[in-house]
């Protein structure tokens, strides 16, 4: 999962704008680009074959097999050091995993009830209006309507065509997402290559294995199930996770947060592909209003700050 970011909210946190980079990745212009994508696609297909599993496991049990297999994947492929770090280093684990959590928790009660491609649609509001109201630019304003028009056309004029729970989950699960977006980063910056990520992973799943033992129980040692958590596991959690990581490294924060912005209509093409939830040409067009106004607000939103860098080498 991914979202439209504020600009400015990464630069505060370190995305730098051309920094480090994995090998391999350095000189080569789309090699960020295609992380972000690759990841993308992983991630919204994975939640869909998430959503195949939950008949067996329920929405709690998903996450927990999601983010207990994909620690125990991360933790054996990093082996990641847990001496020589700080307070404030154990702190930002804590805190980007418990967002991780929570972000997996609560969309993954979305999806049990609304389609995939309107869950994470609404999802990306989250994100979006943070932006909107921390930029305070009237033109971010217009965006923010053209995002309103969207949602109120998904809904059909009002949330009786989505089930007014799931539509909730998924707006709470965008306002975690954007706080996992800045501690990725921040994850990033502290932590060598994915060790970060696989230690906060792992006190994630720590988190979520209490809410998928009391709804799932013994249901979650079923091989077959395994198997397909481990699926799930793998796309949805340690590839994109990783390949977002790398890329905010050495991606230019716009850029990272107009390909996340195109995931609700990859989220769409794969409920439509994998659960049969066909789009109807409103919900289609709503999609796109929202997808349209996430990346117009950032495109204004990264002008602004390149004028106000500008005035200030001026000054």
């Amino acid at each position: 999962m991914g979202t439209a970011v504020d600009p400015e909210s990464l630069a505060a946190v370190g995305v730098s704008q051309g920094g480090r980079g994995p090998k391999g990745l350095a000189g080569h212009r789309f090699g960020p680009v295609a992380l972000v994508v690759t990841g993308g696609l992983s991630v919204q297909f994975g939640s869909a074959l998430a959503v195949l599993l939950m008949p067996r496991a329920g929405a709690l049990g998903v996450v927990t097999l999601r983010l207990v297999l994909a620690a125990a994947v991360l933790l054996i492929v990093c082996r990641p050091k847990v001496r020589g770090y700080g307070r404030a280093d154990w702190g930002t684990i804590v805190a980007f995993g418990a967002a991780m959590a929570g972000m997996n928790i609560l969309f993954y009660q979305a999806a049990d009830r609304i389609p995939l491609g309107a869950a994470v649609t609404l999802e990306v509001l989250g994100p979006l209006i943070l932006s909107v109201v921390a930029s305070r630019r009237l033109m971010n304003l217009l965006w923010a309507g053209l995002a309103l028009g969207g949602v109120v056309l998904l809904s059909g004029g009002g949330f009786d065509r989505l089930d007014p729970l799931g539509a909730a989950f998924a707006l709470a699960a965008g306002a975690m997402w954007a706080t996992y977006i800045v501690f990725s980063a921040r994850t990033g910056r502290r932590f060598p290559q994915a060790d970060g990520l696989a230690l906060a992973m792992a006190f994630g799943a720590v988190l979520s294995l209490p809410l998928g033992i009391a709804e799932a129980g013994d249901k979650l040692l079923v091989p077959s199930t395994i198997g397909l958590g481990l699926a799930v596991a793998l796309m949805s959690s340690v590839l994109p996770y990783t390949l977002e990581l790398l890329a905010l490294r050495r991606l230019p924060a716009p850029t990272f947060a107009i390909l996340m912005s195109l995931e609700p209509a990859i989220a769409a093409t794969a409920g439509f592909l994998i659960l049969s939830q066909a789009l109807s040409l409103t919900d289609a067009l709503a999609i796109a209003l929202v997808i349209a106004a996430s990346m117009g607000a950032v495109r204004t939103q990264a002008r602004a700050t390149r004028r106000e860098r500008e005035r200030g080498r001026s000054a």
